[in-house]
């Protein structure tokens, strides 16, 4: 099938592939594979950029059966590569267990999530990729291979932006089920805010501010406790007193469950209803992920640069992010502040900008999101991971042949 027409999610980029191949079974996916001169996998499509694209065959995981199998003597399951988050939850909820996080949209899918480091929230959190315990993919020469937790190399293999080939299916950790309750707290000073910040993102399990940089408050507080008592008094701000929306005038419906209800924790701890499409991808999507203690100058070069973006920016979220030990993961090495932008979708305009952010944000240690929209490029990119030049010989190793290189990769990872 031709691509003619296919876009990511957010409609900001055209795919350019030759072909789109819709392999019904990893045998299928094999042959394409090893017939194949260039090739990249794509999921759900959430990237906001070229990241899944290859002048030569896009591979839809979409077809693959939707394997989700739990070992609960191991404590993991094991599930296909193409099933979105949401589907995995309830099928682990549904026989009593649960995953430690969740990103705010349940939509996306599990191995396009876990190759570009996407998160949740919470101190003690690592972000979906840090719950994996094996990867199973397809290499350039059709051949299967299968990495475990503890294998050489396997921090490399976990958040590897498709450049070691096509992952089929994950083993990722769980645990019993548990229940969250979410309450809100609105309009907080930001100076508070940063004065009491090791507190505050500490106040419960997983939290949430939303803010617009330009007003001197952060608008909103979401609080994700598995306690069942009420959150602690805010510094002064206000319980939310009727359901929120993130997003001024956004549809309430489409939100998880507030108000301090308990709830199964899939339905709690991310932002979105699975049943509710949130928007239809009239938004781009930047964030930068930096070391804890750089938070407060980040937060005043933010505000200090607002009136610069303000008039592109729909709303920002400021979340927290364990510390991992895979290569290419925005929290390699530390527990992270990550610092989320979703703008209006103006390419131009929003591009326009980045280059300002990043120069107030990296020189503190900021990562962005692979998936997300960012202009930095590999020799910017390169001091910020220090197994940077180890994944680049592990890609060279893997994948000889340059069949999984693209545009982005040359770009931000000096592979092409």
């Amino acid at each position: 099938m031709h691509t003619s027409g296919l876009t990511n999610w957010a409609g900001n980029h055209t795919y350019v592939a030759e072909r789109l191949r819709e392999p019904r079974t990893v045998a299928e996916l094999q042959e394409v594979l090893a017939a194949a001169q260039r090739a990249r996998a794509i999921g759900s499509r959430h990237s906001f950029t070229d990241l899944a694209d290859t002048t030569g065959e896009l591979v839809s995981l979409e077809r693959l059966p939707e394997d989700i199998e739990i070992d609960a003597v191991r404590r993991v399951v094991r599930v296909a590569a193409g099933v979105r988050y949401g589907t995995l939850a309830e099928r682990l909820a549904g026989d009593g267990w649960a995953r430690a996080t969740m990103a705010s949209l349940p939509h996306i899918s599990v191995a396009g999530a876990v190759a570009t480091g996407t998160h949740g929230s919470g101190d003690r959190t690592r972000s979906l990729a840090g719950a994996v315990a094996a990867v199973e993919l397809v290499q350039a020469d059709g051949s299967l291979r299968r990495v475990e937790r503890g294998d050489p190399d396997f921090d490399g293999y976990v958040v590897s932006l498709g450049a070691l080939g096509v992952v089929t299916h994950l083993e990722l950790d769980v645990e019993p089920t548990y229940t969250v309750r979410q309450d809100l707290f609105t309009d907080l000073p930001w100076d508070l805010a940063v004065e009491h910040l090791d507190e505050l993102t500490a106040s419960a399990y997983s939290v949430s501010l939303f803010t617009d940089w330009a007003s001197g408050r952060v608008q909103q507080v979401w609080l994700k406790s598995r306690a069942t008592e009420p959150p602690p008094d805010l510094w002064g701000a206000r319980p939310a007193r009727e359901t929120l929306h993130m997003r001024a005038g956004a549809d309430v419906a489409a939100v998880t469950e507030q108000g301090g209800v308990a709830g199964p924790w899939h339905e709690r701890l991310p932002h979105f209803r699975m049943e509710f499409t949130p928007s239809r991808g009239e938004e781009l999507q930047s964030e930068y992920l930096l070391p804890r203690d750089a938070a407060a100058p980040a937060v005043e070069r933010l505000r200090a640069l607002a009136p610069s973006y303000a008039h592109l920016l729909q709303v920002s979220e400021v979340r927290t992010v364990a510390a991992d030990d895979l290569w290419l993961s925005s929290a390699q090495g530390r527990d992270v502040v990550g610092l989320h932008f979703t703008w209006v979708r103006d390419v131009a305009g929003v591009y326009a900008v980045l280059p300002a952010l990043e120069d107030a944000l990296l020189p503190l240690g900021a990562r962005p999101h692979w998936g997300k929209c960012f202009v930095a490029d590999a020799a910017a990119l390169r001091p910020l991971y220090p197994r940077f030049d180890d994944f680049r010989r592990l890609a060279g190793r893997v994948d000889p042949g340059g069949t999984f290189h693209n545009a982005f990769l040359t770009r931000h990872l000096d592979l092409g």
